[in-house]
């Protein structure tokens, strides 16, 4: 067995204070995405991807990267397939959590909430958005399926363009997005010794968010 007990990181760059942070959790988040965007380069990723974790109806958990494709008060909305293993653990267990790891700040957020479909207007205005290509990928491929082959994928995509040639490709009845409802927040700040800076947002009374340190 590999072991990785002397690759050790050490974290100083920042500190995370209550006196510092937005009394609203997505105040906060939108101040250290802006942040993020800043920071981002081909080293250090995409700002956007995040971690999404979802559980099937039976407790079998799974997580995948997706790309954040908006957020606001309403929540955080991401694209997929319906008919994905995602889509199928979303349809039994409308739970989810949200992970964005931004390493060259040192910093995660975790945000867990309800899970729900956009309206299918929202998701077409989004989708005719999206590249040729990016829509064609849509139509043709069927997630999480078992398929032959790399060369059957790409014929099927080759039999798409050649049959919709220019018109424009419509959105699949099996495609569209999905909006995470935030019902309690996590910021963390990597300090050093594993002192690590930890604020959790919560539902407090009067409609305020109770902010909370966590022990690292």
């Amino acid at each position: 067995m590999r072991t990785l007990g002397e690759a050790r990181k050490e974290y100083a760059s920042r500190e995370l204070r209550e006196e510092l942070v937005d009394p609203d959790p997505l105040v906060q988040f939108g101040r250290w995405f802006s942040e993020a965007e800043v920071a981002q380069t081909d080293q250090a990723g995409e700002a956007s991807a995040m971690t999404l974790a979802t559980c099937s109806g039976d407790g079998i958990p799974s997580a995948r990267t997706v790309l954040l494709k908006g957020f606001g008060e309403s929540g955080f909305i991401f694209y997929s397939n319906y008919e994905s293993a995602k889509g199928r653990d979303v349809s039994t267990n409308p739970r989810a959590a949200l992970l964005f790891y931004w390493a060259k700040l040192e910093r995660q957020v975790r945000i867990a909430g309800s899970i729900s479909r956009l309206s299918r207007r929202e998701s077409e205005r989004y989708f005719l958005s999206r590249p040729a290509g990016s829509k064609l990928g849509a139509v043709v491929s069927r997630q999480s399926q078992v398929i032959p082959s790399r060369e059957w994928l790409a014929q099927a995509f080759a039999t798409a363009e050649a049959a919709l040639g220019e018109d424009e490709v419509p959105l699949p009845t099996y495609w569209g997005g999905y909006l995470v409802a935030p019902e309690s927040y996590e910021f963390w700040q990597g300090r050093p010794n594993r002192l690590h800076d930890r604020l959790r947002y919560q539902p407090g009374p009067g409609g305020a968010w109770l902010i909370e340190r966590l022990s690292p």
